[in-house]
């Protein structure tokens, strides 16, 4: 997805699309931290450790119950 900034005041503003932020869980609330790698700007929810942990777990579980079909799918 290609996106542009956009001016917001002195600043410019990305707009993140609503399906993003659902499958995110990010709300106006939810705290993110920005950082770079010197080429990409990284955006990051701030999540607890034991929602981090959870999220983890998930993932596990998907990419063992489906790992053929996301490596057919990366080809």
């Amino acid at each position: 997805m290609k996106k542009t900034l956009i001016k917001h005041g002195n600043s410019l503003a990305l707009v993140i699309d609503k399906p993003i932020l659902e499958i995110l869980q990010i709300t106006a609330e939810t705290e993110l931290e920005i950082s770079t790698n010197g080429d990409q700007l990284l955006i990051t929810p701030c999540r607890s450790k034991s929602r981090q942990k959870k999220l983890e777990a998930s993932l596990k579980k998907i990419n063992g119950r489906f790992e053929a079909d996301l490596k057919k799918l990366a080809q």
